[in-house]
């Protein structure tokens, strides 16, 4: 069945960096697009950063430009973010999720991982 398994959360202080992986396995993992979302306290999931089957295009949410930046390796079925100058508003459970469509709501979710900027 598809997994989807996140790690690389942590406790960070502000202007630190971490990278997140997530794991893919049961499909096909170079014919979906595939995303990072992130969801806060009381707040809705929303896109941090996409790329598409082949690592060729990506998309960022403005809070992210200029300080993640999301890859992909296909041979792993791997994808990744790194994340630099990390700052409190960042905090939330990261998500990765796969799409057939590009930009379109991921229809498989991992169970996501905790990201906390403090201080």
């Amino acid at each position: 069945q598809v997994q989807l398994v996140e790690s690389g959360g942590t406790l960070v202080q502000p202007g630190g960096s971490l990278r997140l992986s997530c794991v893919a396995s049961g499909f096909t993992f170079e014919t979906y697009h595939m995303g990072w979302y992130r969801q806060a306290p009381g707040k809705e999931r929303e896109l941090v950063a996409a790329n598409t089957a082949t690592g060729g295009s990506t998309e960022y949410a403005d809070s992210a430009k200029d300080r993640f930046i999301i890859s992909r390796e296909n041979e792993k079925n791997t994808v990744f973010l790194q994340m630099h100058n990390l700052q409190p508003e960042d905090t939330a459970v990261y998500y990765c999720g796969r799409s057939y469509l590009w930009l379109r709501r991921p229809d498989y979710w991992g169970n996501g991982t905790l990201v906390t900027v403090s201080s």
